[in-house]
């Protein structure tokens, strides 16, 4: 079985970059759509979900998330995740793409959306105040109403977004990319853009450092202010992530694992495995299974 790509669809929305669905008329469209939204698939664009009512769990990159009424969830651009849809919980989904973020960073000042799942104290969900959830239900509500108007204006949107970013950001636990200045903040997130591209070329954060015409140090800086971990061990961190995704939803076998990984061989790729796991990839993939 392979992961199922799901990409924006920018036809439905006449190339807007954001779209507002209900959680229920998911559950009508579930079987019309091209993946099964209940098992894994991974998003290439972000998404922000809202329980207005209801409980159950969200699968977001091999762990199972609870939640409540009044949370919201949090899914970045090219993280996996599965609904659960046993309780019918009541809710909205935001989905959003990178390219509506810079048009709305380009028009007025918003939280910068930077990838925070590496993070070991990671969170995706939380649950505001009663204020702030009133506060972002009713943005919500003026979102969806503003994208359907016979003269939508994409500068409202973005007010109404912007408005709504920052009040969860306000609300939300510490957010360490609150310590970066812009400067650092695009270098941060320039590095993770290209880890997703060179994590099978190389584990090594001087090679990053160099090809964002930095030093090493620096970018260590930079690494330590926005997620309390060095370079290194984000590099480790999504290398393994990474693994996890490939073991389980494609089913690939150690040996070609290792291979496109760019190990020398499976011993050394199940030994990095395990020392970041503490198991081997082959009992992570039948864990796995078992549970799912």
């Amino acid at each position: 079985m392979n992961i199922p790509e799901v990409g924006f669809n920018h036809t439905k929305t006449a190339n807007r970059e954001i779209e507002i669905i209900d959680l229920e008329k998911l559950y009508q469209r579930k079987d019309s759509l091209n993946h099964n939204p209940t098992l894994p698939h991974r998003v290439d664009f972000n998404q922000i979900i809202h329980i207005e009512e209801g409980e159950g769990t969200h699968l977001i990159d091999f762990v199972n998330y609870p939640y409540e009424s009044g949370a919201f969830i949090f899914i970045q651009k090219n993280q996996v995740h599965a609904f659960d849809f046993s309780q019918k919980p009541k809710g909205k989904i935001l989905l959003f793409t990178q390219e509506f973020i810079n048009q709305a960073l380009a028009n007025m000042r918003l939280p910068e959306f930077t990838p925070t799942h590496l993070e070991y104290s990671y969170q995706p969900v939380f649950i505001p105040d009663s204020e702030a959830i009133s506060s972002s239900e009713k943005l919500l509500a003026e979102i969806s109403k503003e994208l359907v108007h016979q003269e939508s204006d994409p500068l409202i949107v973005m007010f109404l977004f912007s408005s709504l970013s920052l009040i969860l950001r306000r609300v939300m636990p510490e957010n360490h990319h609150d310590r970066l200045n812009k400067d650092q903040l695009g270098k941060f997130s320039d590095f993770v853009d290209l880890l997703e591209k060179k994590f099978r070329h190389s584990r090594d954060a001087t090679y990053y450092a160099d090809r964002l015409h930095t030093t090493y140090k620096t970018l260590n800086q930079i690494c330590k202010l926005a997620t309390n971990q060095t370079a290194k061990q984000l590099i480790d961190a999504y290398t393994i992530l990474e693994a996890k995704r490939r073991l389980v939803l494609d089913g690939l076998p150690t040996q070609q694992l290792a291979y496109e990984f760019g190990f020398e061989d499976a011993s050394n790729f199940v030994k990095y495995f395990k020392k970041h796991t503490l198991i081997t990839p082959s009992r992570f993939q039948k864990q796995f299974e078992v549970r799912h």
